[in-house]
């Protein structure tokens, strides 16, 4: 399957798509459903641009005015729903990016290409107060999931799953790559402790 170049791409608009298949809705329910349904924990929300996420996929014909709702003295509120090419858009962008792996940059990933800079010590330290995080995190996750189970479908919850499995098999990682640094068996760990104990950069590392 290839990449294709969408109209939209912010990872809200899929999910705004998404909750409009489920029904028509207003754009404050919208985020009252993501809320909900706990979508916040997976896709990063901004409450205050959903209107302008509502309004650019009208504007590509993705979403259409579905009703206007007046309520006694309250304000009117715009209830939208999907389009046909909406429904188009929404299976389309899913199945690419269920099917597709693509690059992504976690900033832990930054920090580990760059923790050359510290003592190996040092990154021992932090690390172990990594792990002791992450250790915290997953045991609070896997309680929260547990409870769930009891009153959601699961359909619903393999999102919590996989942050669940990507947090135990990060602290697993770091784990092990501490006690490499530790027993000094990772190559270059040694040339490592020299630099900064000296200043001197091994030839390996030029």
């Amino acid at each position: 399957m290839t990449g294709k170049r969408r109209k939209l791409s912010n990872p809200l608009a899929l999910a705004v798509l998404v909750t409009l298949w489920q029904k028509p809705m207003h754009p404050y329910e919208i985020a009252q459903t993501l809320r909900r349904q706990g979508k916040d924990t997976s896709t990063k929300i901004n409450y205050g641009s959903l209107y302008t996420v509502v309004q650019n996929l009208e504007k590509h014909g993705f979403v259409e005015v579905a009703d206007i709702e007046r309520k006694g003295n309250r304000p009117e509120r715009t209830v939208y729903g999907l389009t046909e090419t909406g429904r188009e858009e929404m299976a389309e962008w899913l199945s690419e990016l269920l099917a597709r792996p693509v690059k992504e940059y976690p900033i832990f990933e930054t920090a580990l290409s760059l923790l050359g800079a510290l003592p190996p010590d040092e990154v021992v330290t932090l690390l172990e107060e990594r792990v002791k995080n992450l250790d915290v995190r997953a045991a609070s996750e896997r309680g929260a999931l547990e409870k769930l189970y009891e009153s959601v479908p699961r359909l619903f919850l393999v999102e919590t799953e996989y942050q669940l499995h990507m947090v135990e098999a990060q602290a697993d990682w770091v784990r092990g790559f501490l006690e490499e640094i530790r027993k000094g068996s990772m190559p270059g760990v040694e040339g490592w402790r020299h630099f900064h104990e000296t200043g001197e950069l091994p030839p390996e590392f030029t």
